[in-house]
């Protein structure tokens, strides 16, 4: 092949298999130095966070009414029993992505009933399934589970204690799991690591058909070789070709990813995850809504997804909008006060909640109040006779009481607020209901 058409396979490449290395390279990170504020724990064993976030939490645009529970499971020696204990009607839901990055089952309340035990197999087992217990079918061998309770402050935290302890994994095959991913050529420079991950990790955890039919261009870069690394004494001509592919590749996701999604001010991707074209589990929605319509596109998507956040959610599980701006376009900034009025309040079948962080870092600053967030499930909050409510967003408490029953405080600088929609209803998804814009009050 001609260096031009061999770069531009490389830049092909990167964008169908960086969201493999990034998921595995997560994984590894997670057996090994933990994820967030989240401990390492071993595979088939879920690590639990201390509480929501807090100040003090380093992982940025933590929500501060969730605590995050983490898996990373592998199939390799057989089946694994997950047991969800009753969580007693609290908004909990554990998602499970695969290695490729899609997301392929859900439990929760959305989903269903999941109380009791469940059996997560890998591809192709046809083993005997335990009375009473449900079935999730793994795509690949290894895979993640994020757990995520809903909390009401640290007086709530010892119930959501309990409950992590009854959320248990059971190791159930005939043969010993693996202890780690499947290790690469420790010769190829660091340049042309991300091809060598992507070769390893390709063979070992191969995805759907149709993929697979893809990938199968990409022999001559030499990702389809297996035994000795290709890339440990490549040719010259081929380390130029990958080195300007990698970054053609980057750069192609850098820009998809830069592409406005904005609404009436507010930024929103519920469609961010519907480039899952194949594995449609417990829980998910496999209608043409939520499925991109090619298989191409849907591999840039994927790769933006990846880039941008490993756990979002399907629209229809959770929406998270953001935004940085009033509505006069305005940057937003703890030293003036705004007003955001919801008529009505956000229509949602589980709750929804406005937290703000600091900008450009994405992290909670400490205030009088130790309030963090706000929402539908905040007591005592003032609605107005029509129903609506409003928000009162500032870094000082307001003088007036129904004010400060309705305040979120801000830091003192800029700040970006997410508003967090659960479960939220057909209006929210098809832009039929509209997030107001933030007002600045006063000059």
């Amino acid at each position: 092949m001609e260096p031009d058409a061999t770069t531009a396979l490389a830049a092909d490449a990167y964008v169908y298999g960086s969201p493999l290395v990034r998921r595995l390279s997560a994984v590894q990170a997670g057996l090994q130095e933990g994820y967030g504020e989240l401990a390492p724990a071993p595979f088939n064993d879920f690590a639990h966070a201390d509480g929501p976030a807090t100040p003090r939490t380093h992982t940025p645009y933590a929500p501060a009414d969730l605590v995050d529970a983490l898996a990373q499971l592998d199939l390799s020696g057989g089946p694994v029993r997950l047991h969800v204990p009753d969580m007693g009607g609290a908004y909990h839901v554990l998602q499970f992505v695969d290695a490729w990055s899609n997301v392929f089952a859900y439990l929760g309340e959305r989903a269903g009933p999941d109380q009791g035990d469940w059996l997560v197999v890998p591809p192709g087992w046809a083993g005997t399934v335990p009375e009473g217990a449900g079935v999730i079918d793994a795509p690949t061998s290894v895979i993640s589970v994020l757990g995520r309770l809903a909390c009401d402050g640290p007086d709530d935290m010892p119930r959501v204690r309990a409950l992590q302890q009854e959320l248990t994994l059971t190791h159930l095959g005939d043969r010993a799991h693996r202890t780690g991913l499947p290790a690469t050529e420790s010769g190829v420079p660091g340049e042309l690591r991300f091809f060598e991950e992507l070769r390893v990790w390709m063979a070992d955890f191969p995805p759907a058909a149709a993929d697979r039919a893809y990938q199968d261009r990409f022999q001559p870069l030499g990702l389809l070789e297996e035994g000795i690394s290709p890339y440990v004494s490549p040719a010259p001509g081929l380390v130029r070709a990958l080195r300007r592919g990698l970054a053609l590749g980057r750069l192609r996701v850098e820009e998809a990813a830069r592409r406005p999604t904005a609404l009436a001010g507010w930024q929103m991707t519920p469609h961010l995850r519907d480039y899952n074209l194949d594995h449609f589990g417990v829980g998910t929605l496999g209608t043409p809504e939520w499925k991109l319509p090619g298989r191409q596109a849907s591999y840039l998507v994927r790769a933006v997804a990846a880039r941008r956040g490993r756990w979002q959610p399907h629209g229809y599980e959770a929406v998270y909008a953001h935004t940085s701006r009033d509505s006069g376009g305005r940057p937003l900034e703890g030293a003036h006060r705004y007003a955001l009025r919801f008529a009505p309040p956000p229509p949602v079948r589980a709750f929804w909640s406005l937290t703000a962080y600091d900008s450009p870092g994405g992290h909670l600053v400490a205030n009088a109040a130790d309030r963090y967030t706000i929402g539908s499930r905040t007591a005592g909050l003032v609605h107005g006779a029509d129903g609506s409510l409003t928000l009162h967003l500032s870094a000082e408490r307001p003088a007036d009481p129904a004010d400060a029953a309705n305040w979120l405080p801000v830091p003192a600088g800029r700040f970006r607020p997410v508003l967090r929609l659960h479960v939220p209803d057909q209006a929210v998804l098809d832009g039929n209901y509209v997030i107001p814009a933030i007002e600045r009050l006063g000059t």
